[in-house]
């Protein structure tokens, strides 16, 4: 037995043990809505149960620890298992962690943001609007991005920084890089959806889309990772078998659109991606990765070669700003070739400088 499974194995009764206590059986469930997403036939709407939320209101000029205490206040979740959740006639429960799906027919002729009413069974006055988003029919691709040290700075190549970045700013200060919002913005081009996949858990999901409202990134939905414990996994999965599981998820979901995939070489996004290309060799187009920090290790670079040699474009740097989609921002000119989402203007080297170095 390895050993997270024997820590999992330890600490889940204990867990359980304090979730009891935490709870208080007098309080109405509460409902966190996610954003969800469409399939060719179903609408998956997501959210969670919990008996109270701790969510402190930001200063911009508020010191570090006062941010450190409301950072720590988003990890006490009070979640709720076995709440019956209801929309119509289609029903769910929520899980151990208080996390819930419900999947309903996809609406004919609808696409962007559908909203859905749903409510608590057993305590009907307790409603929320959960979203969904639905491509639309003119879409020619989509976009997957990672969130840290791809949209928003953060420092995750190294732990420490990660760490002292993420539990000192709050959702006023944190910064999101300017190139990302208009690479974004230019891939979006007003039709094709957009999904954020992180490490990061989903307590986090409402300090993110307020720092992502906030910097006017285009909204999507998220798939967050769960950090609870099970009987069987101390904390679900690694970094990349989560954001795999999750690319793998949107791209299964939407067989008929090509995709281009944004990360950065900080945390393996180009292993991550190359294994999507293999799996999904008809959909994965493109890789865009930003280099934080010290670059891409020996492993990152050959992972980009193997991914150009399965004939997906891979672009690389350390800003996304000579990007040919950025580059009539600047002057120049830039035809779009959406089908085969292969720009032209005048380009940088194709990740030349990152693999040679």
């Amino acid at each position: 037995m390895s050993l997270k499974s024997t820590l999992a194995r330890i600490l889940h009764p204990v867990e359980k043990l304090v979730d009891r206590i935490k709870h208080r059986p007098n309080n109405t469930p509460l409902i966190e809505p996610y954003l969800g997403y469409a399939t060719p036939e179903t609408i998956v709407l997501r959210g969670r149960i919990l008996s109270r939320q701790r969510r402190g209101a930001p200063k911009p000029d508020q010191g570090k620890w006062a941010n450190f205490k409301q950072m720590l206040a988003l990890f006490a979740t009070d979640e709720v298992a076995n709440v019956t959740i209801s929309t119509g006639d289609t029903t769910t429960i929520s899980d151990e962690e208080g996390y819930f799906t419900l999947v309903i027919p996809r609406p004919e002729k609808q696409s962007g943001w559908i909203s859905v009413e749903i409510q608590l069974q057993d305590s009907p006055q307790e409603t929320a609007t959960l979203e969904a988003l639905v491509p639309a029919p003119d879409a020619t691709f989509g976009i997957i991005s990672d969130i840290d040290d791809t949209m928003l700075e953060t420092g995750a190549y190294s732990l420490a920084r990660n760490l002292w970045t993420s539990l000192t700013g709050n959702a006023l200060t944190r910064r999101v890089f300017p190139d990302s919002i208009a690479l974004i913005d230019a891939l979006h081009a007003g039709r094709n959806p957009v999904y954020y996949v992180s490490s990061s858990p989903w307590n986090l999901f409402h300090f993110l889309q307020t720092i992502f409202a906030r910097s006017g990134l285009h909204k999507g939905p998220m798939f967050l990772r769960d950090l609870g414990l099970s009987e069987t996994q101390f904390i679900s999965g690694t970094h990349g078998d989560h954001k795999g599981s999750a690319i793998d998820q949107i791209l299964t979901a939407h067989p008929d659109l090509p995709f281009v995939l944004i990360g950065d070489t900080g945390q393996h996004d180009a292993h991550v991606y190359l294994t999507a290309a293999r799996t999904h060799s008809t959909q994965v187009k493109r890789v865009i990765l930003r280099e934080p920090g010290p670059g891409p290790d020996d492993d990152s670079k050959h992972a980009i070669k193997e991914l150009q040699a399965l004939g997906v474009r891979v672009d690389t740097g350390q800003t996304f700003s000579d990007l040919p989609e950025l580059y009539s921002q600047r002057g120049g000119t830039w035809q779009a070739e959406a089908d085969t989402i292969r720009p032209s203007a005048p380009k940088r080297s194709v990740s030349a400088a990152s693999t040679s170095r």
